[in-house]
């Protein structure tokens, strides 16, 4: 597989944050009330994502390595804010839905995450193709749990009724509580299905970040550890 079109299939099926790695959940559960939510702060994570990444891939080999994270946080801060300001200027309802979670992203475990385990290690090119594939695998996980909170909720898709009139909504499912319900089905269906996931350590070897243990998570560090074994497999394989 080209190694240009594997950084996104990676981030998108393979790792997806949402469904898979199970990372961001933050803005996963308070946004998604409906599609157009979710499909708004996706892509904002993932406009980061890309030029985060793009710029400490660039400046890998200036950043010393005490000081490599406060220097990420700075990169990405950069990048949230001019998203931020962009949002309020152009697009002020999706600014005032998705609230004080657009600078929250700076200490989204996503971003930070993509930024320690392969930006920082790889060339520019690749990098932005890793941050477009986990940008539109989160973008892909939020906009699918808001549609689906939507419709159960409003009856609606992007805002375009789908139910008849008669429908009555569960509009429990748009609420805070929604959210928990929509996430543990969805997980209950990837465990029943053995898929791959940060809760399903059963069945065949679970190579994704926490190898299934939930208990044993700590965000940033899970994801260079899954870097560092899925590499030192791939060279004990050739």
């Amino acid at each position: 597989m080209n190694k240009y079109i594997e950084r996104l299939y990676n981030g998108i099926i393979k790792e997806n944050p949402t469904f898979v790695l199970m990372l961001g959940m933050c803005p996963t559960l308070a946004v998604t009330t409906s599609a157009m939510n979710g499909l708004g702060m996706g892509l904002t994570t993932t406009i980061v994502l890309i030029m985060s990444n793009m710029l400490i891939s660039m400046l890998r080999k200036m950043i010393p390595d005490r000081v490599r994270m406060p220097a990420f946080i700075v990169v990405v801060a950069s990048f949230v804010t001019i998203v931020q300001f962009v949002l309020q200027a152009y697009i002020p309802s999706l600014y005032d839905t998705l609230g004080i979670y657009i600078p929250l992203i700076v200490v989204n475990c996503i971003i930070l995450g993509r930024a320690e385990a392969y930006a920082s290690k790889n060339p520019v090119v690749l990098s932005i193709f890793d941050g477009m594939g986990m940008g539109l695998g989160f973008t892909v996980g939020l906009t699918l749990i808001g549609a689906f909170r939507e419709f159960i909720g409003n009856g609606s898709i992007f805002d375009v009724g789908i139910m008849p009139s008669s429908y009555e909504p569960a509009t429990i499912f748009i609420l805070a509580p929604g959210a928990f319900f929509v996430l543990a089905m969805l997980t209950a269906i990837q465990n029943k299905l053995k898929a791959p996931s940060a809760t399903n350590g059963e069945g065949k070897e679970n190579t994704i970040a926490c190898g299934g243990n939930c208990g044993t998570c700590h965000g940033v560090d899970c994801i260079v550890n899954h870097e560092v074994l899925t590499k030192a497999k791939e060279g004990g394989t050739k």
